[in-house]
C-alpha cells in the first residue's frame, strides 16, 4: 500500500514538473507558424500602430525562443523578416512587426564596411551609457508617416544569439545618422521585443 502511494505521488510529482517546463517553453503557435510559412518566398505584412488588433500585438513583451539550436523554425522566419524588411525598405525589423510575439529581430551592422544585416536572438543589453542622447528623426515601419527624435543610450553592450546560432556580446555605438549608429538600430530594435515604440521615448534636442 505504502509502495502504491509513494508510486502515484512520483506520477503527479513528474506530471506537475512536465506541465510546468512545457509551459515555460515558448514554441511558436500555429498562429505564428502559419505567418512563418505562408508564401515561403514573400514578405510579410508589416503591423500598423494605428490599427487597434495591430497595436495589441505590437504593445505585448515578446517571449524568448527555445531550443535554439534544434528549432528548425528559425531559419524560415529569419528569411520571412529579411524579405519584409529589404519590401519596405528599412534597416532593422522585429518578429512582434510581423505578428510573431517572439525575442528576435534583424539588425544593420553599419559598423561593418559591407552594412551586412543580422539576426539577434534571444538579446540582452547587459550594460549601457550613463548618458542618454537625442536620435534625429527616428522612424518605424509599424509608424506610418511619422518621424520624431527619440532618447538613446549613446553605447551599449550586448549579448544574443546570432544567425550561426553561437552566443556572441558586442559593444555598438550610437550617434547620429552621420556616423555609426548600429547601436541606435539595436535599441529601437530590441525596444519592439519589450513592446515599446520609439515613439514612447520622446526627446528635446538641445
Amino acid at each position: 500500500m505504502i509502495k502504491s502511494t509513494t508510486k502515484k505521488m512520483y506520477k503527479i510529482a513528474y506530471l506537475v514538473l512536465f506541465i510546468m517546463l512545457t509551459s515555460c517553453t515558448s514554441s511558436f503557435s500555429s498562429s505564428e507558424k502559419e505567418i512563418i510559412y505562408h508564401s515561403p518566398d514573400s514578405p510579410a505584412r508589416v503591423l500598423q500602430i494605428t490599427n487597434k488588433n495591430d497595436s495589441l500585438i505590437l504593445r505585448a513583451p515578446s517571449k524568448n525562443i527555445k531550443n535554439v539550436k534544434k528549432n528548425k523554425d528559425i531559419e524560415p522566419l529569419v528569411k520571412k523578416l529579411y524579405l519584409t524588411m529589404l519590401e519596405e525598405g528599412g534597416i532593422g525589423i522585429a518578429a512582434p512587426q510581423i505578428g510573431i510575439n517572439k525575442n528576435i529581430f534583424l539588425f544593420t551592422r553599419l559598423d561593418k564596411e559591407e552594412n551586412s544585416v543580422e539576426v539577434a536572438i534571444n538579446p540582452k543589453i547587459i550594460s549601457h551609457s550613463s548618458e542618454i542622447i537625442c536620435f534625429h528623426n527616428d522612424g518605424c515601419l509599424s509608424v506610418p508617416d511619422k518621424y520624431g527624435n527619440s532618447g538613446r543610450f549613446s553605447w551599449i553592450e550586448v549579448e544574443y544569439t546570432d544567425q550561426n546560432k553561437q552566443k556572441v556580446t558586442h559593444k555598438f555605438l550610437g550617434g547620429s545618422r552621420s556616423e555609426d549608429y548600429t547601436g541606435i538600430i539595436f535599441q529601437h530594435e530590441y525596444d519592439h521585443l519589450q513592446g515599446k515604440l520609439y515613439i514612447d521615448k520622446p526627446c528635446v534636442s538641445k
